[in-house]
């Protein structure tokens, strides 16, 4: 079931990905996954329905796994 928690998790999700450094691959691919949880969350703030909410999830679990490894890479000095 797609509840207020998912959608605040979803929200949360798309504001850390977005604040990925620019110089890291990881914020590359973590823009096109941006834009897809964001075109699912208009369409539900729309009309209130979610077609697929196993895309969601699947989405999910892309975006915090790419979370995941932007942490891992080591930062570089400057």
């Amino acid at each position: 079931m797609f509840d207020e928690r998912n959608i605040k998790q979803t929200r949360l999700l798309v504001i850390r990905l977005e604040h990925l450094s620019v110089d890291s691959v990881w914020a590359h691919r973590a823009s096109g996954l941006r834009g897809s949880l964001l075109h699912i969350m208009e369409k539900y703030e729309i009309d209130g329905t979610l077609d697929h909410p196993e895309k969601l999830d699947e989405l999910m679990n892309m975006g915090y796994y790419i979370l995941e490894q932007a942490i891992k890479i080591p930062h570089k000095k400057r």
